[in-house]
Order: structure tokens, then C-alpha cells, then sequence
């Protein structure tokens, strides 16, 4: 009866990983202000042409009312989940990168949970003492997890900034799959408060 607790919680974050692996984590949006876009587009067009162009842009910018634009167009838009965002590194060539970020945010945290399942279960014995210690030994990586986030957050950022520049207004919105992973990385920690390893002389 004990164990009921203990299993419960790490069942429940093994189905909460899941999702909060393939969900999207983040959204990100960047949209233009009509008004400064023309700005923009006009003096990049007047700087190929002399004085008398410049001015001749300028003046039928005013009239035509392109300064007094109102209002933002959407020009970027991109939704990632942790497992999207492995792909999307992989894709361009990022291995590494991808490799670790699959490491870390789906084996590592599901290897762990299946082996405290594990301990739950099975009676004591050698084995049991040696799969306590591979699981203490993977506690000292679980603040990777947050890592992980982060790293898609600014790897995302990062990527809108460098292909829209200055123009852009980002606005960055958390998916379902954030709320998801947190869920998970809650009862992650709750399940290793509530397993205690016992140690082999006892």
C-alpha cells in the first residue's frame, strides 16, 4: 500500500511526458507595423537613387498616405514542439545538438521513470541495489529538463530575430506542451521525494 503513492505519481508523469514532448512547447509570432514596413522600404529603394529621387519618393509617400499606415501584418510565424524542434536541428545539420536535446528530454527523463517503476516493483535484492544507484546517479541531471526549454525558447527567438531583424514585433505564446512537460517535471520530482533507495547493508 505503500507503493501506491509512489507508482501513481510516476505513471502519471510518464503520461504527462508524453504529450509534453510532442506538443507544441511555443508559438512564436512577429508582426510588421504597416506604417514603419513602408518607411523602411522606401528609404532602402531611395538609398539606390540620388537626392532627387529620395525626395521624389518621399513626397509621393505622404501624399499616397504611406506614412500614416495603420494597423500590423503577420510576417513570421512559427509553433515547435521539443520533439519538432529535434527534427528541425537535425534538419539543418545541428546533430549534436538534436542529439542532446532528445537525450535529455525524452530518454533520459523516461529511462528514469521506467526504472523507478522498476524499483517499486520488483523485492530487494542485488539487483534492485544496483538499479538504486543508476537512479541516484541520474537524479544529478534532473534540472536538465528546464534546461531543455530554455534552449528551444532561445533557439526559436534566435531564428525569428536573425531572418525578420529589427522590423519585427515578436510575441511568443507557451502550447499546450509546455504546460504538459511542466506537469511532467512536478511529478518527476515528486516521485523521486516520495522513492527512497535503500541502501545494500540494509
Amino acid at each position: 500500500m505503500r507503493l501506491l503513492l509512489p507508482i501513481t505519481t510516476i505513471l502519471i508523469a510518464l503520461a504527462l511526458l508524453l504529450p509534453g514532448v510532442t506538443q507544441p512547447v511555443l508559438t512564436l509570432e512577429g508582426k510588421i507595423d504597416k506604417s514603419k514596413l513602408a518607411k523602411t522600404g522606401i528609404a532602402m529603394i531611395a538609398d539606390e537613387g540620388d537626392r532627387n529621387t529620395r525626395n521624389m519618393l518621399m513626397m509621393a509617400s505622404s501624399m499616397l498616405g504611406l506614412d500614416k499606415l495603420e494597423g500590423e501584418i503577420s510576417a513570421y510565424k512559427k509553433t515547435r514542439s521539443i520533439w519538432g524542434t529535434v527534427n528541425e536541428l537535425a534538419n539543418n545539420k545541428n546533430y549534436l545538438v538534436a542529439a542532446l536535446v532528445a537525450l535529455f528530454s525524452i530518454v533520459v527523463p523516461a529511462l528514469k521513470l521506467l526504472m523507478q517503476l522498476a524499483y517499486c516493483l520488483i523485492p530487494m535484492n542485488k539487483f534492485k541495489h544496483i538499479l538504486g544507484q543508476v537512479i541516484q546517479g541520474l537524479s544529478k541531471w534532473s534540472m536538465v529538463d528546464v534546461f531543455v526549454i530554455a534552449l528551444i525558447v532561445a533557439y526559436l527567438a534566435g531564428n525569428a530575430d536573425s531572418q525578420m531583424g529589427e522590423l519585427i514585433n515578436m510575441h511568443a505564446e507557451f502550447g499546450t506542451g509546455f504546460w504538459y512537460f511542466t506537469g511532467y517535471c512536478l511529478f518527476a520530482i515528486a516521485a523521486s521525494s516520495l522513492i527512497k533507495v535503500t541502501p545494500k547493508n540494509s
